[in-house]
């Protein structure tokens, strides 16, 4: 009888730590993940719960809530941009929603349009589709608004931000380009609350290489008790009141190009940017006012290498993965680089794109663009616990999800866990 009591204790305790993914970076928009024990080996057809063929390739992330999973896709050679939803269970399309859009629109090759993640809080779920607009729907496909209102997007690499909703407000990055601004909307109607426009910049056409942009997307935090909602731009680190938009602090830091977004660990209460495109690195204690460059700034790193997924924090570690291939670790509280190894599997390329997820007894996963997954140890010392082939090009991150993984490839969406 205490062996079952004790058993029905321990999986209870289990399922409360399941949760959902509702955002790119999923549910602290850090890339943490309360779950542990989540999949350790597979493979393009093994240990897989399903895969659902896709029309055309995509860099977004799947997120998830309760039995639905949501990607955004373009259809149509590119003529539609649409949001999907899929039964987390079975793998099938339940709903998709969408909205045509003929416009030229500037991007890159290796960035399909609806580059950029949905979200959800569980009562709307809301898709970015760049000069598109941002459109917003009930978790049953039902329109809700719509803003395609908000101009265009002309980058020569596209765009790739995501929604980020917090209580009834959404943020959003518009950019990189001349009309890059922060945008805060009211969840349910759609309204502007409030904008912040930023410096846009050349788009890189016609040989003009003065790139500018930031693709980051805000991360919200309480600082000592007040509400800071955390942005890497071009050349600083900031937070501003998400109420009213007023910029709070600034620092220092960063170089022209920003491609993924910060972190912060609450411990320390310290934020976290790199740059990319040979960049910078810079940690600042949060919670300051004004120009904090020179008394809050605890490190800068004048170059690192190309990185463009975003990392996480660790028991006082950054770790994250940089373009050519490779996974590092860095010491927080100092930036000192204490490992960087290569993460190369059978695929063609050992580039890495995507963003890590960090399960909850410290686990990084992370999927490069040959197709190759690897599980490696969050750790002062580098430990490679399994590799894991794909077989097919993936550029998103990897969710989790109730025990199971989710990996967007550019042909298929796979969950990686028991049937």
């Amino acid at each position: 009888m205490r062996v079952c009591l004790l058993l029905f204790l321990a999986l209870s305790f289990s399922s409360l730590l399941a949760e959902n993914w509702p955002s790119w970076r999923g549910p602290r928009g850090d890339g943490s993940s309360a779950e542990s024990n989540l999949p350790l080996h597979w493979s393009a057809s093994e240990h897989l719960a399903w895969k659902l063929p896709l029309p055309q390739p995509g860099n977004s992330t799947p997120v998830v809530w309760g039995n639905r999973v949501f990607i955004t896709q373009a259809a149509e050679h590119n003529k539609r941009r649409e949001l999907w939803c899929v039964d987390a269970s079975k793998g099938e399309l339940l709903w998709k929603q969408g909205v045509e859009y003929t416009q030229a629109e500037l991007t890159h090759s290796t960035n399909p349009y609806c580059s950029g993640s949905p979200a959800t809080d569980g009562e709307v779920v809301i898709a970015f589709f760049a000069s598109a607009g941002l459109h917003a729907y009930d978790l049953d496909g039902r329109p809700l608004w719509q803003r395609s209102d908000l101009g265009k997007l002309h980058h020569i690499w596209g765009s790739g931000t995501s929604p980020v909703i917090a209580g009834q407000q959404v943020f959003l990055n518009f950019g990189p380009g001349e009309n890059t601004a922060l945008w805060a909307f009211d969840k349910r109607t759609g309204k502007t609350l409030w904008k912040q426009a930023q410096q846009g910049g050349a788009s890189g056409e016609a040989g003009n290489k003065q790139w500018l942009g930031s693709w980051a997307d805000p991360l919200l935090k309480t600082v000592h008790g007040r509400q800071e909602l955390l942005m890497a731009w071009p050349r600083e680190v900031c937070a501003y009141d998400p109420q009213s938009g007023s910029k709070l602090w600034s620092c220092a830091g960063l170089n022209a190009l920003v491609y993924n977004s910060p972190l912060y660990d609450e411990q320390r209460q310290l934020v976290v940017a790199f740059g990319g495109y040979g960049g910078m690195g810079v940690a600042v204690r949060a919670g300051g006012s004004g120009e904090v460059t020179e008394n809050r700034r605890l490190w800068h790193l004048p170059k690192v290498s190309q990185r463009i997924g975003s990392g996480v924090l660790h028991d006082g570690l950054h770790l994250i993965l940089s373009d050519p291939g490779f996974a590092e670790c860095r010491d927080l509280a100092s930036g000192e680089l204490l490992w960087n190894e290569r993460l190369k599997g059978a695929g063609a390329t050992g580039q890495n794109w995507s963003s890590l997820l960090l399960s909850a007894d410290g686990r990084c996963y992370a999927v490069n663009q040959g197709g190759d997954a690897f599980v490696f140890k969050a750790g002062r010392r580098f430990e490679l616990l399994a590799q894991n082939p794909m077989g097919e090009k993936v550029i998103g991150s990897i969710a989790a999800s109730q025990g199971r993984l989710y990996i967007r490839g550019h042909r298929h969406l796979f969950c990686i866990g028991k049937p």
